[in-house]
């Protein structure tokens, strides 16, 4: 097992970009609902053999020591990529999933808990919408409803909790808020997570990460949204493409709305096979980046420079 930093209690089960941080924000997959490769397409990023032009399907893990010194993993949402996502970053817990809504490339991990549970000795907390959580009762009947099933089997135990737009969730020295957005006529929720307990505050890592925004299939804000993303050290933002679509800001839209937010960093995800990383991610504002799966923030100077290099290598 890997140490986090010096503090005691916080043992993390990490790969070798975790180690040494008592605070880790992983991107579990930064792709659309198909994922890139696409099945059966031959394009340029598809065919691409950088690996930042391979996308799983969009998740995201936030690790770090709560107020008792207890190590904890927040995850958000959980997509059909869940077991491969797991097994890469190296997860051995989920003390609590946020899903921002109900679509099948946000949800149909969530009989992967399971063995969560297992681990843990224990139910997950999940958290949700009215409309994701009926969406899920009704999907994972086998989960909410075990009694009914034929025989005994091997499912998930979860603890559903319903989240309100604007109501502030407390969890572990975090206050996570969901923020209303759009996803074309759909109603869906971000995150904001900022530390409340000076004990969390003062992890290492802590404050060149939080508060942070968490926005994926976003094509609207609404007006009572824009103060939830004032004074972000970090923004998670979907941008599916360079091309308009009707659920999903384009590139440039996503990059007008980072610019008005004005996060110290913005890094975008939820990119399908249009979006190749190099080109795009270079031509992007200071400031605002192309995520991509496995990018575990705060980044150290170190991590900086030998991307920087590898970059520069791979256009060579």
């Amino acid at each position: 097992m890997g140490q986090a930093g010096s503090e005691r209690g916080i043992r993390w089960p990490v790969s070798d970009r975790q180690k040494h941080r008592q605070v880790s924000f992983e991107f579990l997959g930064t792709g659309v609902s198909s994922g890139v490769p696409t099945i059966g397409c031959s394009c340029l990023t598809c065919t691409s053999s950088d690996p930042k032009d391979n996308r799983l399907r969009c998740s995201a893990a936030l690790r770090f020591g709560d107020d008792r010194g207890e190590e904890r993993t927040i995850l958000f949402d959980a997509g059909p990529d869940l077991r491969q996502q797991a097994l890469r970053a190296k997860l051995e817990r989920v003390d609590a999933l946020l899903f921002t809504h109900n679509h099948v490339d946000h949800t149909w991990g969530l009989d992967e808990l399971r063995r969560f549970n297992t681990l843990m000795e224990g139910p997950v907390d999940i958290y949700a919408s009215d409309h994701t959580l009926d969406f899920l009762r009704r999907v994972y009947g086998h989960i909410f409803d075990a009694g009914k099933n034929i025989q005994p089997s091997y499912v998930a135990s979860v603890i559903p909790h319903r989240l309100l737009p604007l109501v502030p969730q407390e969890l572990f020295g975090l206050t996570i808020t969901p923020i209303p957005l759009l996803h074309g006529r759909l109603p869906v929720l971000g995150f904001r997570v900022e530390a409340s307990h000076p004990t969390v505050a003062g992890r290492a890592g802590m404050d060149d990460l939080l508060p942070l925004a968490y926005c994926t299939d976003v094509s609207g804000i609404p007006p009572e949204s824009w103060p939830l993303l004032e004074g972000l050290k970090t923004l998670v933002l979907g941008a599916l493409r360079p091309r308009k679509h009707p659920t999903h800001f384009s590139i440039d839209e996503a990059v007008a709305a980072a610019e008005r937010i004005g996060a110290k960093e913005t890094w975008f995800i939820h990119m399908n096979h249009e979006v190749r990383h190099e080109p795009v991610d270079r031509a992007l504002p200071g400031g605002i980046r192309l995520a991509w799966d496995g990018l575990v923030l705060p980044r150290t100077r170190e991590e900086e420079r030998s991307e920087g290099e590898w970059a520069l290598g791979w256009r060579e």
